[in-house]
């Protein structure tokens, strides 16, 4: 990205603290702005809800270590929308996914992309993104993990991303297919699977099991 695009028609550098220029590491909250509108949407809301949990104070440790956001939502058929209207719509009232919008809403200095369908990479600008941010891992959430989330985990591993996956941060409408699929990540796509209260996210942005 051409760097002058970071300066105010005086020269004067922008405020950068909406995002940071570069992070090794990078998070990525998969479909967690969801009405949850669909036949089985009830029974992944029980489950998505002590996730949303989880992943709320995962996100606010990681963004004190330095480390991004980044929410890649399906679009859910609104093609005339954007992200922020799609939040707005989830949080209307009689959305049964509202109280988890609610939970994990996005602050003003997370990244944000729309994606067409299940992967997170798949006609979207999430490899560009990547790379200005120099990230090399993905720690990888969000719903549904037998979906979408795996999705994404596996075309995170086809372009020699490290992935993490903290397994009380993804939901599925069962949480037996949820068990088997964090097994097939692991064994398949190399996943490291730590439970998020377990990760030491330091300053410098590395990562590593708190022993």
């Amino acid at each position: 990205m051409d760097r002058q695009r970071h300066r105010t028609q005086s020269g004067e550098p922008r405020d950068r603290a909406y995002a940071p220029d570069s992070s090794p590491v990078a998070l990525l909250l998969i479909d967690v702005i969801n009405d949850l509108e669909f036949p089985g949407g009830d029974r992944l809301l029980q489950h998505a809800l002590p996730m949303a949990d989880a992943l709320r104070d995962f996100k606010a440790r990681a963004k004190q270590a330095g480390i991004p956001a980044i929410y890649a939502n399906d679009n859910f058929g609104r093609w005339q929308s954007d992200f922020p209207k799609l939040v707005q719509y989830c949080l209307g009232e009689g959305i049964r996914g509202k109280p988890l919008v609610q939970r994990l809403a996005p602050e003003t200095d997370d990244y944000f992309i729309l994606k067409p369908k299940h992967s997170a990479f798949y006609q979207t600008n999430l490899d560009t993104l990547l790379k200005y941010l120099g990230a090399e891992t993905v720690i990888v959430t969000g719903i549904a993990g037998d979906i979408c989330v795996l999705f994404t985990a596996n075309d995170a591993y086809m372009r020699d991303l490290n992935v993490v996956i903290p397994p009380d941060c993804i939901a599925s409408e069962d949480p037996e297919e949820n068990r088997r699929v964090l097994s097939l990540m692991q064994r398949v796509l190399k996943a490291d699977i730590i439970p998020s209260p377990e990760f030491s996210l330091t300053a410098g942005k590395q990562m590593t099991a708190s022993t």
